[in-house]
């Protein structure tokens, strides 16, 4: 009996040992009661670094749609000319918090598809806090909206981006899978949206082919007659979303890609890379598929990927 115990004492000190697989959250966003008479959409668009694609930003203006721009420190720093451009039509543009550097907000897990993650509470806290400071000081307005990097959360870090007196920027449409989509794809995305959804999509990738695609989208969608609002304008409706649990298996060692656009300063730099959230075929709760996703884009992002191995 007493081999038993010391064998099973000894089972559970190894399990002990053994560290836990993290798990991390992807929250989903949408418009709480959009207007029942029209088409309601929120466009959003990650500045993660790099530059502007001015495709995007001049189908905006051209179209006069509203829409909310995350950027972060570094991209805010690279330029200003587009960040005067945003500044001088507040109208039109909400200018929310993307982070400091472009760190994903992840701290029980080194990495999050290949981008070094905070790590701890505090170099979350770090991020966050870093990022806010630079669009007040760049625009005179404390952001109330975060999004981290890759748009994928750790439990606690949540939690501190709550006490941090900021609000969770999910997205329940993935318009352009982290300008990884051919044009057609990303512009046939978008143009589906539907009243309430939140649309991500990057607007610092001018050498990707998607960013056509997402200005098509935009134009598309106006001459549609669609009321474009930015996160301010409406009551949201937030959810963490169900945990994911990333494989067992290192998924940035099977997709090389892109990873040097966070860990340089290299123009056009700066997007997510393919295998985050951008390219999952999950909806944004992490679990029931988005029935927009179709085969073809499926096909698309495959050779995509293959693209860049």
């Amino acid at each position: 009996m007493a081999g038993r115990l010391a064998t099973l004492a000894g089972a559970a000190l190894l399990l002990g040992a053994a560290p836990a697989r993290a798990v991390e959250f992807e929250p989903r966003l949408t418009i709480a009661s959009p207007d029942p008479a029209v088409r309601e959409v929120a466009l959003t668009f990650d500045a993660c670094s790099g530059a502007v694609d001015r495709r995007i930003l001049d189908a905006l203006l051209e179209t006069r749609a509203k829409a909310t721009i995350f950027v972060t420190q570094r991209w805010i720093r690279r330029n200003p000319e587009a960040l005067a451009t945003l500044k001088a039509h507040p109208d039109q543009f909400e200018i929310e918090n993307h982070g400091a550097r472009h760190v994903p907000i992840v701290t029980d897990a080194r990495s999050v598809f290949g981008l070094a993650a905070a790590g701890t509470i505090q170099a979350v806290r770090a991020e966050i806090g870093e990022g806010a400071a630079a669009v007040e000081t760049a625009t005179g307005a404390r952001p109330r909206w975060f999004r981290g990097a890759t748009a994928r959360y750790s439990r606690d870090a949540l939690d501190e981006i709550s006490a941090e007196g900021f609000r969770v920027a999910g997205f329940s449409l993935n318009g352009d899978m982290g300008a990884s989509l051919p044009a057609a794809v990303a512009e046939r995305r978008i143009a589906a949206a539907r009243s309430g959804d939140v649309v991500i999509a990057h607007i610092n990738q001018p050498a990707r082919s998607s960013g056509e695609g997402v200005a098509g989208a935009i134009r598309a969608l106006a001459a549609a007659g669609v009321r474009f609002v930015r996160l301010e304008d409406a009551a949201m409706k937030s959810e963490d979303g169900r945990p994911i649990l990333p494989p067992k298996r290192e998924i940035d060692h099977e997709l090389r890609v892109e990873r040097h656009d966070d860990q340089g300063d290299k123009p056009g730099g700066g997007g997510h890379p393919a295998g985050s959230h951008e390219l999952s075929h999950l909806g944004a709760a992490g679990g029931e598929p988005d029935q927009r996703n179709d085969r073809e884009g499926q096909l698309q992002t495959q050779h995509d990927l293959a693209q860049h191995k």
